[in-house]
């Protein structure tokens, strides 16, 4: 069953609404409600003035629902502190806590917030990364097991008039769903809906799902799936989704990844409630959640559908099949070649193919080169040369970029034809589009392809910048997991469990390391985001208490309780051990 409708007409998937309220305010997602967006505060719970003075800043730039840690009943029962002094003060956004490990913090939380976020992979399990074999028997009872430690906070929840986050992360399965599906988007979702089926069991309807992966192929994936098995369960199934890509990192980087998974999906039509998750001060993540929605009716369009099927598996990445051709820098495009980068003249004269100082940025093909053709892909039939040539879509196509590469490809598949396709993030530039939206736009618009599998080669036009165009294009592709042309970070955004301040160590690990092309490093505030939300990072910087610092080879801890001031030496000196260090090229002036 498809997730959604159609994948060449937007249309809002239909949810259930549900009400997280409060005495003075009330605040519904799913239904026809706008798409709600939230952050996360980083103080220590039990500082009760630096989290409310957190929550006012966020409530100050337009945050809808604030979440906040609570990783034992002490640092739970503050949260009454909290909110009281919030309500006091004339503040009424309604509160989150976030629950790892502590199923009787979260009872004690349910007294005080609003909203209560469980990890199914870690809320009755404790992970040990064990391999063992279950009967149906032993399976069975080891649900029962899950539904007496979960069912008490249902009840409870069902009782105050609470909403349950019901929320997965790649990574952080437990053992058990581990050994049955694998650490895989099945997994994901078969752990997030035992939890439902338990809820609904006790006739409570007030959740909601989250399937979070710092990977956006692996996070649409997920969201694809859940929605797909939701409406195979029935039509009161339509529980809302609260969409986001953890660990996305900082700046441009966090900022991309973030617009690619969360965008794709929003232009899907999925979606009740966002956050972007970025390694910054958390107000900062609510303007890119708010031009982020804005992008969406300009990315989309309701008006017409095609009578076509998808040329890629929503449910499994696989790039699509195509047949190489060379460009007039000499270099082939398609077949088995990496995702090239194309740019128009300006581009080119920055950045040349083989120009040794520029090495990891460069323009491979010009966007003028004859071997490009251009189609509509809405006519009745192509008119394709017999030698292979790079296919696009022609400016001036009135369809939106997703719903007319789509197409394009979809008519090439029914045609039988391999021949490969340049992606354009435009088919009309506006001048002096200011780079932020610009970054969003082109992010959503070929991540989403990309992600789909389709696309031999990119241009970036909507960048009017023809350095900025080329750095995004290549960091577009990095963080849709398509090529690397630099580190690649995966850090957490920080939260009251934060065991060091994430900014600036990121800040120094990203100066030190930050020309490892081909290396994924992550950097994790606390033991809750590793080591398995670091997925399949190379090299892992854990917090693993007040100023001492887990090493991590994959996921497996290799250095205990560094000093902080030596973990960033340590952690070069075990990337140089394991062969993956490279001294930096030292640029000519």
């Amino acid at each position: 069953m498809d997730p959604i409708d159609s994948f060449f007409r937007y249309s809002r998937r239909s949810s259930r609404e549900i009400l997280i309220q409060n005495p003075h305010t009330a605040l519904t997602l799913g239904g026809d409600a706008a798409i709600v967006y939230q952050s996360m505060i980083t103080s220590d719970t039990l500082d009760t003035d630096a989290c409310v003075q957190q929550t006012l800043d966020l409530a100050a730039a337009g945050c809808q629902l604030v979440r906040i840690t609570a990783q034992t009943v002490r640092h739970a029962a503050n949260l009454e502190n909290i909110s009281k002094a919030l309500r006091q003060q004339g503040c009424h956004v309604p509160l989150v806590a976030d629950i790892h490990f502590k199923p009787e913090a979260a009872m004690e939380a349910a007294k005080w917030v609003e909203v209560v976020r469980v990890n199914p992979g870690n809320y009755a399990d404790s992970k040990k990364f064990k391999i063992r074999e279950y009967t149906e028997d032993q399976y069975q009872e080891e649900l029962h097991r899950i539904e007496s430690k979960f069912a008490p906070l249902v009840e409870l929840c069902k009782r105050l008039g609470r909403v349950i986050r019901i929320g997965t992360n790649h990574g952080s399965l437990s053992d058990r769903i581990m050994n049955r599906f694998g650490d895989t988007p099945l997994g994901m979702v078969e752990s997030a809906l035992e939890f439902a089926h338990i809820a609904r069991k006790l006739d409570f309807h007030q959740f909601k799902f989250s399937m979070k992966s710092s990977n956006p192929k692996v996070m649409i994936e997920c969201y694809r799936l859940l929605v797909a098995r939701l409406k195979s369960l029935g039509p009161d199934w339509h529980y809302p989704i609260h969409l986001g890509v953890t660990e996305a990192g900082d700046g441009e980087d966090g900022r991309v990844k973030s617009a690619i998974g969360i965008g794709a999906l929003l232009c899907d039509g999925l979606g009740d409630t966002i956050r972007v998750s970025l390694t910054e001060d958390a107000p900062n993540e609510i303007p890119v959640c708010r031009d982020l929605l804005e992008q969406i009716p300009r990315l989309t369009q309701q008006q017409q559908d095609f009578d076509a099927t998808p040329s890629f598996d929503p449910f499994h990445y696989t790039r699509r099949a195509s047949m190489a051709c060379e460009l007039n820098t000499g270099l082939a495009c398609g077949g088995e070649q990496t995702i090239r980068v194309l740019g128009d003249a300006d581009q080119q004269r920055l950045y040349p193919v083989g120009d040794s100082g520029k090495a990891s940025l460069q323009v491979e093909g010009n966007s003028s080169d004859g071997v490009i053709l251009a189609l509509d892909p809405t006519a009745d039939r192509f008119e394709l040369p017999e030698e292979v040539s790079l296919l696009t879509v022609a400016d001036g196509t009135k369809l939106p970029v997703i719903t007319a590469f789509r197409l394009l490809a979809s008519r090439l598949q029914s045609m039988g034809c391999e021949y490969p396709i340049l992606l354009k993030d435009t088919f009309k530039p506006e001048p002096g589009l200011d780079s932020s939206i610009a970054l969003l736009r082109s992010s959503v618009a070929l991540g989403s392809l990309l992600c789909d599998g389709i696309g031999d080669a990119i241009l970036v036009r909507n960048e009017p910048d023809a350095s900025k165009a080329i750095q995004l294009a290549y960091t577009i592709l990095q963080a849709a997991g398509c090529r690397t042309f630099k580190t690649d970070y995966v850090a957490c955004p920080s939260c009251g469990r934060t065991l060091f301040d994430l900014q600036s160590v990121t800040a120094a690990i990203r100066s030190r390391t930050g020309h490892l092309s081909g290396v994924k490093i992550a950097i994790m505030g606390c033991i809750v985001n590793g080591p398995g939300e670091m997925a399949d990072a190379d090299f892992g910087y854990v917090g693993g208490a007040p100023g001492k610092i887990n090493l991590y080879v994959g996921k497996q801890p290799v250095q205990f309780n560094i000093p902080q001031a030596e973990a960033v030496d340590r952690l070069i000196d075990l990337i140089r051990e394991h062969g993956k260090w490279q001294d930096p090229v030292l640029q000519a002036d």
